[in-house]
C-alpha cells in the first residue's frame, strides 16, 4: 500500500465559527412567571440572559407540551409532524400518531448530519406510551431521532425527588434508592454539563447541540426545602393582587404596552376563577402554599441555567453559544378550581379534596405529595392574557422567549421584539444564523418542508416587518387562526356540534389581551379567517377534530393486546414501565401468584407496584403476608392475611373489580383461602405511576413508613417468580365504553 494515496470517507464539517446551540425548554411556565417578564420570582440568571440577549414578547407555541416539542425540534406544524396532541394516546390518525413522523427531520438529525455533537437531558414526551417499555419499538426514542446521548424521562412528568423511571441512551437506569438530597432538575443539568465536557475532551472544537428540556414546572409541584422556605408568605395576598402587580411590572419593563388592558378575572364556564377574598381562610392558606412551591421550582430552573452558563464560561464556550429559552405552553389549569395534593388521581376525577389536602399542608413540595396549584395561579402565570394551557386563547400559547448569543447578537443585548413569532420559527432561525441549508431529504426519504420562517431579520432589526404572517392553532377542539394582526378563536365546549362553536374576533394590534370581541362588527373577516383555519387544518392533517366524548383516551391499537396477557416476572428484572404494568391491572380482576420460600426471620417486599402517588405491595412482615395499599391521598392501608409457615408456597393475591373504582382483595396460600378481605380503590387513571418491581420496592416507595425504617426492603428469603394473571374487566373499565363513546362522538361530528 505504500506509494498509494489513502482514502478516508469525508466527515461532516459545520461552517467555520459555527456556534454551539442550546434549547432550554421549560414546562407549563406562564408568560409572566419569570422576573424579566414581570414576575416577583427570583430569576437572576434568566434576567441576565435577557439583558445580554433579545426578548420576544409576541412569541407563541402550541397549547400543549408534546405538540410544541415536536414543532420546536422540527420547524413543522405539530399535526403535520404527527403530534397534534400529547404522546399519551394514539387514536389512529396521521396527525395524532404520538411520535414525530419519519418524513420530518429533527434539529438533532439535521445538526448531527452537519457535524454537530447532539445531546439531550430532561423530558422527551414524543414517544407513544406503549412504546416506552423495554419491548419498544424504540424508533421514536431520542437516540433514534438524532441525539448522540440522552438522559431523562420519556414521559410527561415525574416525581422530581424520586423519579419513577430514568432512561439513559436506550436503557433504563437501575435505581433501588435515590441518595438523600437527590433532585432531578440538578441531575439533568449536571448530566448535560458532563456530556459537553466529555465530548470537548474527546473531540476538541466540535460544536454541540444541547436540548435541555426541564420537566419543571409541570406537576407534580416539587422543590427543595430551602427554596420553598425562600417564598414562604410571598403569596398570602392571593392571585388577584399578584396578577395586578405583575401587570404593572410588565408595563414598567416594556414587556407590554402602557395601555394594555388587564382582562377581568377568568369567568368562562368551567374555566372560572374565584375571587381570592371570597375564599375561606383554609383555602387561602393551602392555595398560597401551592404557589410557594411553584415559585421555588421556577427559581430552581433559573439556578440550573446559571450552573450551565458557569460551566460553559469556564470552558470558554459561552460567548459562541446560541441559547434559546422558552416555555412549551401557557401556565396549566390542570389543578382546576381547588388544586390537589394528588395530581395523578385529580386528572381523572377533578374532585374537591381541600379538607383532605389541608392535612398534608406541610408535605406539599416533598416526595410524598403529587401537588398542583388551583387555576387561579395559572391565570396569574399567564398575565395579562386570558385562559390557560390547552386553550387557543393567548393564555394557552403566548409564552416568554429569550435568544442570546454574545458572539453573534451581543450588540442587541436588552432588546425587545414585538413582532409575531412561533416556535416553528426557531429551527429555521438557528439554521439561518449558522449558515446551514434545511435538508429536503434524508436517507432517501423526501422531507416535509419546514413551515417556520427565519427570524434573523427581526432579531437584528427591531423595526423589521413581521415575517410570520399567519398561523393556525388547534388542541382538543379549541381552534384559532392568526393572520396579519387579526385572530379568530373558539372556546370549545365538549360534546356539542362544532358548527355551534362561536368564533370570536380580535384585532390583536389594538387589543392583545382579547378583551373586545369584534365578530359582530366584522362578520366578513370572521368568515375569511375561519375559512383560513379550515384550509390550514386540511393542509396539516388536523382532522378529525376531537369532539370531547373521551373516545380517544380509551381506544387502544390492536398491538396493545399483548400487554394484557399473563406474564411471569423474575427477581432482578428491572422495574417494568408504567403502561406495560398498568394494563395488567387497570380496573379489572387480577391474580398475583407469588412463588416464594419462607424461613424464620425472612422479611421484605415480594412485589411492589406504584409509589407515593398511589400503589400497592405484597410483603412478608413479622412472618405474615401483608397487603399494602397507598391511595395516593395520604392514607396507607396495611392488611395482614396471617402467618406464612416455613417452606415453599404459592401465595395468591386476588383482586376482584366489582365497579365503582374498587378492588376487593383476598389471599390464598397453596390453594387455601385465608380469612378476611380488604376493600381498596383502583387508584387513578394513570397510576400506579411507577411500574412493577419484584422482590424489592424501588425508587419512590409505596409505603413511606416502611421505607424510612428499611429502605427498599428487598426480600431476604427465596423468591422464584411473581406471575400476573389479568382477569375480566370491571364494569367501569374504560375499554367497555369504546363503542358507546364512539357513538356519542359521532353525534357531534
Amino acid at each position: 500500500m505504500a506509494g498509494s494515496e489513502p482514502h478516508w470517507p469525508p466527515q461532516p464539517t459545520p461552517p467555520p465559527g459555527s456556534p454551539n446551540v442550546v434549547f432550554v425548554l421549560v414546562d407549563d411556565v406562564g408568560f409572566a412567571d419569570i422576573g424579566c417578564f414581570g414576575a416577583e420570582i427570583d430569576t437572576p440568571n434568566l434576567d441576565r440572559l435577557a439583558e445580554g440577549g433579545v426578548r420576544f414578547t409576541n412569541f407563541h407555541v402550541n397549547p400543549m407540551c408534546s405538540p410544541t416539542r415536536a414543532s420546536l425540534l422540527t420547524g413543522v406544524n405539530a399535526h403535520a409532524a404527527g403530534m397534534g396532541h400529547i404522546a399519551q394516546d394514539d387514536p389512529g390518525y396521521p396527525g395524532y400518531r404520538s411520535h414525530i413522523a419519519n418524513d420530518v427531520a429533527t434539529a438533532a438529525e439535521v445538526l448531527r448530519d452537519e457535524g454537530y455533537a447532539t445531546f439531550m437531558t430532561g423530558k422527551w414526551h414524543l414517544t407513544p406510551d406503549t412504546s416506552m417499555s423495554a419491548g419498544g419499538p424504540q424508533h421514536s426514542w431520542p437516540l433514534q431521532r438524532g441525539f448522540d446521548r440522552f438522559y431523562g424521562i420519556l414521559e410527561a412528568f415525574t416525581n422530581l425527588h424520586e423519579p419513577h423511571r430514568i432512561v439513559e441512551d436506550n436503557h433504563v437506569v437501575d435505581v433501588d434508592r435515590y441518595p438523600d438530597g437527590y433532585f432531578f432538575t440538578d441531575d439533568i443539568t449536571e448530566r448535560a454539563i458532563t456530556m459537553i465536557r466529555e465530548r470537548a475532551a474527546s473531540r476538541p472544537g466540535q460544536p454541540f447541540f444541547l436540548y435541555l428540556a426541564h420537566p419543571a414546572a409541570h406537576a407534580p409541584l416539587h422543590a427543595k426545602p430551602a427554596d420553598i422556605s425562600k417564598y414562604r408568605g410571598a403569596y398570602d395576598q392571593g392571585w388577584d393582587e399578584i396578577r395586578k402587580r405583575r401587570h404593572a411590572r410588565q408595563m414598567e419593563l416594556g414587556i407590554i404596552a402602557p395601555d394594555t388592558v388587564l382582562p377581568a378575572r377568568n369567568s368562562e364556564p368551567y374555566h372560572e376563577v374565584q375571587a381570592w377574598d371570597d375564599l375561606t381562610d383554609d383555602e387561602r392558606m393551602i392555595f398560597a402554599r401551592y404557589m410557594e412551591v411553584y415559585a421555588a421550582m421556577v427559581d430552581e430552573i433559573d439556578q440550573s441555567i446559571g450552573h450551565l452558563r458557569e460551566a460553559l464560561e469556564e470552558m470558554g464556550e459561552w460567548d459562541n453559544t446560541l441559547v434559546v429559552f422558552l416555555s412549551d405552553n401557557g401556565a396549566s389549569r390542570e389543578g382546576e378550581l381547588t388544586g390537589t395534593t394528588n395530581y395523578y388521581a385529580h386528572l381523572g376525577d377533578g374532585a374537591d379534596r381541600v379538607a383532605l389536602d389541608l392535612q398534608r399542608l406541610d408535605d406539599i413540595g416533598s416526595a410524598t405529595t403529587m401537588s398542583h396549584y388551583p387555576r387561579g395561579w395559572a391565570m396569574t402565570g399567564n398575565t395579562p392574557f386570558r385562559l390557560y394551557k390547552r386553550n387557543t386563547h393567548a393564555g394557552g400559547h403566548q409564552v416568554p422567549c429569550i435568544m442570546h448569543w454574545s458572539a453573534g447578537l451581543g450588540q442587541l443585548g436588552g432588546s425587545i421584539r414585538t413582532q409575531y413569532a412561533h416556535c416553528i420559527d426557531v429551527l429555521p432561525t438557528v439554521l439561518d444564523l449558522i449558515g446551514i441549508e434545511a435538508p429536503t431529504s434524508r436517507g432517501g426519504t423526501p422531507l416535509v418542508s419546514m413551515h417556520g420562517t427565519s427570524l434573523t431579520g427581526v432579531l437584528r432589526d427591531g423595526a423589521h416587518a413581521e415575517v410570520h404572517i399567519d398561523q393556525y392553532y388547534e388542541l382538543a377542539g379549541h381552534r384559532g387562526y392568526y393572520r396579519d394582526g387579526w385572530e379568530v378563536v373558539t372556546l370549545r365546549r365538549p360534546r356539542r356540534r362544532f358548527d355551534d362553536d362561536v368564533w370570536e374576533l380580535y384585532d390583536l394590534r389594538a387589543d392583545p389581551t382579547e378583551t373586545n370581541d369584534l365578530a359582530d362588527v366584522h362578520p366578513d373577516r370572521v368568515a375569511e379567517l375561519s375559512a383560513g383555519w379550515h384550509d390550514a387544518a386540511v393542509a396539516n392533517q388536523v382532522y378529525p377534530l376531537d369532539e370531547g366524548s373521551g373516545w380517544r383516551w380509551v381506544v387502544r391499537p390492536p398491538t396493545d393486546e399483548v400487554f394484557e396477557r399473563p406474564v411471569t416476572i423474575w427477581p432482578r428484572t428491572p422495574t417494568l414501565e408504567r403502561i406495560r404494568s398498568l394494563l395488567l391491572v387497570r380496573q379489572r380482576d387480577l391474580d398475583i401468584v407469588i412463588d416464594v420460600g419462607m424461613a424464620a426471620g425472612h422479611h421484605g417486599v415480594l412485589v411492589a407496584h406504584g409509589d407515593q402517588g398511589g400503589g400497592y405491595a405484597v410483603e412478608i412482615r413479622d412472618g405474615e403476608v401483608v397487603y399494602v395499599h397507598n391511595d395516593g391521598h395520604g392514607t396507607t392501608l396495611r392488611h395482614s392475611f396471617g402467618p406464612l409457615d416455613e417452606g415453599d408456597h404459592l401465595v395468591t393475591i386476588s383482586k376482584a373489580a366489582p365497579g365503582q373504582r374498587r378492588w376487593i382483595v383476598t389471599c390464598s396460600v397453596d390453594g387455601e383461602i385465608r380469612d378476611g378481605s380488604a376493600e381498596v380503590s383502583t387508584l387513578g387513571p394513570i397510576s400506579p405511576f411507577t411500574g412493577i418491581s419484584v422482590g424489592i420496592d424501588r425508587g419512590s416507595p409505596v409505603d413511606r413508613e416502611r421505607f424510612d425504617q428499611h429502605g427498599p426492603a428487598a426480600y431476604t428469603g427465596t423468591l422464584r417468580s411473581v406471575r400476573y394473571e389479568p382477569g375480566a374487566l370491571g364494569p367501569d373499565a374504560p375499554a367497555n365504553y369504546v363503542e358507546m363513546l364512539r357513538e356519542i362522538g359521532s353525534r357531534y361530528e
